[in-house]
């Protein structure tokens, strides 16, 4: 909470937020999350990997953009484990003040933007409730029969 007001005074840097995913789907979560969260467009960049592009490419791109975020904290977000995408960021997280989660989705994003502010280990976890809290089966007949998780560190804030 006190690091939310010294951010709110402009005293703490917030995270940057890269999204790494194979082409088209980084470029369409930022759009999506910066439909809900129009202020936000410097601290999110999205880069779509595509198939013909050698990875060495993909990742001189991948630096410039998180360079261009403008802060020394970033959370690099990727889509497959084990993939182009994550394979780069990989090597793009290593020796800098970054942090990597796989199986980016929408909920995952939206979450993480929201909580921007936090120390980049809580971050992760924000990342990671948001991504799992945004899975589950709807009811078809009544919404009082959807079973509701609640696994957030923070019992008292509400979701998206």
């Amino acid at each position: 909470m006190q690091r939310a007001r010294f951010w709110q005074r402009g005293l703490l840097p917030m995270n940057g937020i890269l999204v790494v995913a194979h082409a088209p789907l980084a470029s369409a979560l930022r759009q999506c999350v910066l439909h809900v969260f129009p202020d936000n467009q410097a601290g999110i960049a999205a880069l779509d990997v595509q198939p013909n592009v050698p990875p060495e490419e993909t990742l001189a791109q991948a630096k410039i953009m998180l360079n261009q975020l403008g802060t020394s904290h970033a959370l690099v977000l990727v889509d497959v484990f084990g993939a182009t995408p994550c394979n780069v960021a990989q090597k793009l997280v290593d020796g800098v003040h970054s942090k990597l989660v796989t199986g980016v989705n929408l909920p995952m994003l939206l979450r993480t933007v929201s909580y921007r502010h936090e120390p980049l280990d809580a971050l992760v976890s924000r990342a990671l409730v948001g991504a799992t809290q945004g899975v589950m089966q709807v009811a078809i007949t009544a919404p009082q029969n959807q079973v509701r998780r609640n696994n957030d560190q923070d019992q008292h804030e509400h979701q998206q």
